[in-house]
């Protein structure tokens, strides 16, 4: 059951990313462009996952458990150390270099692109060293 759960769940967040127009890089790179052809379509994507968020989790938590498992597992880790900095950089860096984050780049698997393929790549390679780092 956790397994469909899960499936359901990633679905559902694809639609969202493709519904939404976020599988298109330009859409990423255009939010970034400050200074030329500003593009305000991430930032009211962003706003609404945060409202959802904010409104799902206040009605989850008054459940005191999860449909399916026995309790929730949140993270404990607290400390901000140098790992957590290095990752968040290269992830931004990666984010405006090619305008894909990974939900999008999985989500954008149907139309692969030279891009697309390149990002993809980089980001297992970068999984991999990390662990191996670890």
């Amino acid at each position: 059951m956790k397994a469909i759960m899960g499936y359901i769940a990633g679905l559902l967040f694809g639609l969202g990313l493709a519904i939404s127009g976020m599988t298109d890089p330009a859409r990423v790179l255009g939010f970034l462009d400050i200074a030329g052809a500003w593009d305000p379509t991430l930032m009211f994507v962003l706003g609404g996952a945060v409202l959802t968020t904010f409104i799902g989790y206040r009605l989850v938590w008054r459940r005191g458990a999860p449909l399916v498992g026995n309790a929730f597992r949140l993270p404990t880790r607290q400390d901000i150390d140098a790992r957590l900095i290095a990752g968040s950089a290269l992830f931004g860096i990666g984010w405006g270099l090619s305008g894909y984050c990974p939900g999008p780049a999985f989500a954008s698997l149907g139309g692969l692109t030279m891009p697309l393929a390149a990002m993809l790549l980089a980001m297992l390679a970068g999984w991999f060293l990390a662990r191996r780092l670890a």
